[in-house]
C-alpha cells in the first residue's frame, strides 16, 4: 500500500514510526529547535534578508529508507516556507586532528525554500565536494568566496577546496528527493559521504 493510500492519521503514525525507528545524525536546514549554543554567522552577501534570523538547525532521524516524495517537510517539522533565505548547517570537511573528518553527514531541506549553505575545508587535504545529482535539481542564485559573488546558469561539477576556506553556496530548492554527495577518492574507507534529502 502507498503513502498517499492511506488517511492522513495513518501517514501521520507512519511518518511517526519512521522516524523514531531511524538513526540520528541528520542536519536539517530549518526547524523548531537548535542544539544549545548553536548559531550561524551572519555572511555579507547582499541579498535582501540581512537582519532576519537564521533559521535554526536541529538534529533528528534518518532519511534514507524511504523516499523523499513520501516524505513531508511539516511530519519533520521543518520550518514553513519563507521568502528569505535560510541557513543550511555548515559542512566542515577535515578538522585540525583528522583531514577525514565530517562534522555532518546528512542534511533535509523543503522543496521550493531559498538556502545558504556554507561548506568549509578546515583539513591539510584536497577536497573535491560532489554532489551532481543535488546540483542539477536546484536553481543556483550564487557562490560567494571571500565576499565574491559567482552568479550561474547552470550547475558546477564540483566544489574544490586546494587550502583551508569556506565556500558558500546560495540556492533554491526545485525538486524533491535523495541525492549522495562526497569527497571524491576519499568516500571509501575513510567516509567523507552523506545524503541530501528535499522533501515536500
Amino acid at each position: 500500500m502507498r503513502l498517499n493510500q492511506l488517511d492522513p492519521v495513518a501517514t501521520r503514525l507512519l511518518l511517526a514510526a519512521f522516524l523514531a525507528l531511524s538513526p540520528a545524525g541528520v542536519a536539517y536546514a530549518q526547524g523548531t529547535t537548535a542544539p544549545a549554543g548553536e548559531t550561524q554567522a551572519d555572511d555579507d552577501d547582499d541579498d535582501d534578508d540581512d537582519g532576519e534570523a537564521a533559521a535554526p538547525a536541529a538534529t533528528g532521524a534518518g532519511n534514507a529508507q524511504m523516499p523523499a516524495s513520501a516524505m513531508s517537510a511539516d511530519a519533520l517539522g521543518l520550518a514553513p516556507l519563507s521568502r528569505s533565505s535560510q541557513d543550511v548547517p555548515e559542512l566542515v570537511l577535515g578538522s585540525a586532528d583528522n583531514d577525514f573528518a565530517v562534522n555532518e553527514t546528512d542534511f533535509v531541506m523543503r522543496v521550493g525554500q531559498a538556502y545558504r549553505w556554507r561548506i568549509t575545508s578546515d583539513g591539510a587535504l584536497e577536497y573535491k565536494f560532489h554532489a551532481p545529482n543535488f546540483f542539477r535539481n536546484i536553481w543556483f542564485n550564487q557562490i560567494v568566496i571571500s565576499d565574491l559573488e559567482l552568479h550561474m546558469a547552470g550547475p558546477p561539477a564540483w566544489l574544490e577546496y586546494d587550502a583551508k576556506g569556506t565556500i558558500q553556496v546560495q540556492f533554491n530548492t526545485v525538486r524533491p528527493g535523495n541525492f549522495d554527495w562526497w569527497i571524491e577518492g576519499l568516500d571509501g574507507s575513510q567516509g567523507m559521504k552523506g545524503t541530501i534529502t528535499v522533501v515536500p
